[in-house]
């Protein structure tokens, strides 16, 4: 039986661990339990997490790679609309396999959630 967990971001990309820990979380998830469907929403500044093209230091995390490497384990990630269009998103690259998404998919995906862990 598949367990659903639903992983909520709300922290910009840098200048916390938030969405670095959210991932790990994700990316331990799409690894070692192949039972488990792992969701992300992106909201508030978090919908920068989506931005395609990041470049971060040399030995320093970069949550563009983070992101990606979770959607290659079958994760699905989505990206509150409202938050990203209040951020200048709308036109921006972002990362393939994220998509826009609403408030109604939200509430859908955490109504149908075995989990919900906030960050």
């Amino acid at each position: 039986m598949t367990q659903k967990i639903l992983i909520l971001i709300n922290d910009a990309p840098y200048g916390t661990e938030k969405a670095y820990n959210a991932l790990r979380l994700a990316m331990q998830l799409g690894k070692g339990h192949a039972e488990v469907e792992v969701r992300v929403f992106l909201m508030a500044d978090a919908a920068n997490c989506a931005i395609a093209n990041q470049t971060t230091p040399s030995g320093y995390y970069n949550i563009e790679r983070m992101l990606k490497a979770t959607i290659a384990k079958g994760a699905k990630v989505k990206i509150c609309g409202g938050c990203a269009d209040a951020r200048g998103l709308k036109n921006i690259p972002l990362i393939d396999g994220t998509e826009i998404s609403t408030m109604a998919e939200l509430t859908s995906w955490v109504v149908d959630s075995d989990k919900v862990v906030t960050f």
